[in-house]
């Protein structure tokens, strides 16, 4: 019997992503000894600010990242869009399970739904995606970071600290937490980030077996979106200290992908839209990208990082 490790974070929500990745890893190779290497990470550790300011969404994979490159795990399980648009060169990622659902999750304890929020509401989130795109379509509402885990910022809501907040739906769902969502964000009103709601696996590059092994749990679908996705960010260099959005869909052959910059207080969005193979998925993102670009987002961007 052989052994494979997976580096993981130690939140409930990681925790239960590479549960699943292990299960359908025993079911695919029955003969395997799946083991689970749980580590916190700095993301997990440093809660009392965004993570724009603490250096990005990178924070969340950077020890899981370093456990595979010390061969003290084989695999890391990721949420897709905690991870960085440019991976250390030695890593790759291997395979993409099936997307859960895509969309942001509006919660709260006494409004419906988000049309019904009071003028100058209180409403947690901690990505500037969300940021900028609610406050285009409610620049009144007081918007204020909310770190912490799914149960953490959910307990934080119950105390009275948001009037609402908002979260990725898939997370919620697998915690069996669905029953909190007090509505659904189409993607027309919240474009998701680029690989939200896709359980990715990394691995070493020179490691052929792992390869072999997570091969059978890649779902092409989900492939080929994130990959477009990630070709959007990553040819604007994005990160969580940028309000880009990136979301792509797979019609038999074809791929839709709608790209999105926005400033973070929601006064300018620029979203444009492209379609093509979906095997060339990555170049429409890098197209994509270019098109936003020089529709302004390049000014944009500047202006961000300037500040």
């Amino acid at each position: 019997m052989t052994t494979l490790r997976i580096a993981t974070r130690e939140s409930r929500l990681a925790l239960w992503q590479a549960e699943h990745v292990a299960s359908r890893l025993r079911q695919a190779h029955p003969t395997l000894d799946v083991v689970l290497v749980p580590m916190t990470t700095n993301g997990d550790q440093v809660l009392d600010r965004t993570l724009a300011q603490v250096g990005g969404k990178g924070l969340f994979v950077k020890e899981l990242e370093l456990a595979l490159l010390e061969d003290r795990a084989d695999i890391a399980v990721h949420s897709m869009k905690d991870v960085p648009s440019v991976l250390p060169a030695d890593l790759l990622l291997t395979s993409m399970l099936e997307r859960a659902d895509p969309r942001d999750a509006f919660i709260s304890k006494h409004y419906t739904r988000f049309a019904d929020l009071p003028q100058g509401a209180h409403v947690g989130t901690a990505s500037l995606r969300r940021q900028s795109q609610l406050l285009a379509l409610r620049p009144d509402l007081r918007i204020s970071p909310v770190r912490g885990n799914v149960e953490t910022r959910l307990r934080k809501l119950d105390e009275g600290n948001y009037d609402a907040i908002v979260l990725a739906s898939a997370g919620l769902t697998r915690l069996g937490l669905a029953a909190r969502i007090t509505e659904y964000l189409d993607v027309e009103r919240s474009l998701p980030a680029a690989g939200q709601g896709v359980v990715g696996i990394e691995c070493r590059r020179n490691d052929q077996r792992a390869q072999q092994l997570c091969a059978a749990l890649n779902n092409l679908d989900a492939e080929h979106c994130v990959r477009a996705e990630r070709a959007f960010a990553t040819r604007l260099e994005g990160s969580c200290q940028a309000p880009i959005a990136g979301f792509a869909t797979v019609n038999k052959e074809q791929l839709q992908l709608t790209g999105l910059v926005a400033a973070p207080d929601g006064t300018q969005v620029i979203r444009r839209q492209l379609a093509g193979a979906r095997q060339h998925g990555e170049q429409l993102g890098v197209q994509l990208a270019e098109q936003v670009l020089a529709l302004g987002a390049d000014k944009l961007l500047a202006a961000l990082q300037h500040s």
